[in-house]
């Protein structure tokens, strides 16, 4: 098994330095109707209104900066369901590069515009890990491209560990906690490294769907479990957690499984009370801190809104 290549500390650093001429500086939102709900001081970050409507651009960001000229040239390539995709896409173009993406038939279709908006070309696949994984190796060998996984690449690791640094800063008080989704485990795995960096003595929780619950399972055991077929409307979060991403966060943080009927509940409470068009990856966070309601009270809560890519087509209380 070949070496795995962890980000540290000093990485996230670095890429909030490369990234700060292109990302936006998100703002951190506050509610006392949710304070109140929760029974905690809640801090939402939000990375739904990061270019390209997601926290993903932050680490495609970086990594697509990093590449020398040579590499630069032949451009870059990955496999994703959308957000990703379309951050890489955004990515490349603000260097004037090519980005190709391959995307799974049935991906959200709001995600795949996104993509197609910001000049990648698209490559589809069948609906399942190895199909994407075979396709994005016959796209970069066919172009010679350069391979910016989704999640378990150290460079787009530590670009999105900047999100939470802005947080840090914003709160205008020490956190206590963040909560985050997980899925892939790259936005995990570098909020993790940058409370190691600037606030050692925060906790980190993970909120996860209960039907793609490898995290949970993984970091419980100790030893990643992989094999599952993702069922959860949270289509950000169907991912398996990426070798390094476990590495990291093994032994370093706590996961909160929620079911899909509590975080679609939540995701419409951040759209009527907080004001916010997100996701339902985004609305696991608060999912997780009003099921385990005791464990957040009387707390300096920070937590990662991740995106706001919605299908308004299909929106999952729709008929309800």
């Amino acid at each position: 098994m070949p070496e795995l290549t962890l980000p540290g500390t000093a990485d996230v650093l670095a890429a909030a330095a490369r990234i700060a001429p292109h990302a936006t500086v998100t703002p951190v939102l506050r509610s006392r109707e949710l304070d109140a709900l929760a029974g905690a001081r809640l801090h939402f970050k939000a990375e739904h209104l990061q270019r390209g409507g997601a926290f993903k651009f932050r680490g495609a960001c970086n990594a697509v900066w990093l590449l020398d000229e040579a590499h630069a040239a032949r451009g870059v390539v990955t496999h994703s369901s959308g957000n990703h995709g379309a951050a890489l896409a955004l990515a490349a173009r603000s260097r004037g590069i090519p980005c190709h993406v391959v995307v799974p038939e049935g991906a959200v279709a709001a995600k795949l515009a996104n993509i197609a908006r910001h000049g990648a070309t698209l490559w589809r696949c069948a609906p399942n890990q190895a199909a994407r994984e075979a396709e994005c190796a016959r796209v970069q060998a066919e172009t010679g491209a350069t391979l910016v996984h989704p999640y378990a690449d150290a460079a787009v690791i530590a670009g999105q560990g900047t999100a939470t640094l802005e947080l840090l800063r914003q709160a205008g008080a020490p956190l206590d906690v963040v909560v985050a989704p997980v899925g892939g485990g790259g936005l995990a795995a570098g909020t993790l490294l940058a409370l190691r960096q600037a606030r050692p003595g925060c906790e980190l929780v993970l909120a996860e769907p209960a039907g793609a619950a490898d995290a949970a399972r993984s970091l419980a055991a100790h030893a990643r479990q992989v094999e599952f077929v993702p069922d959860t409307v949270c289509d950000g979060l169907r991912a398996a957690l990426g070798a390094p991403n476990f590495a990291l966060l093994d032994g370093a943080a706590t996961v909160v499984t929620v079911d899909d009927a509590a975080t679609v509940a939540a995701m419409r409470l951040l759209w009527q009370v907080l004001k916010q068009v997100v996701e339902p990856s985004s609305a696991t966070v608060l999912a997780a801190i009003l099921a385990q309601p005791q464990r957040f009270a009387g707390r300096n809560v920070g937590v990662v809104l991740s995106g706001g890519n919605v299908d308004l087509d299909v929106l999952p209380w729709a008929g309800a």
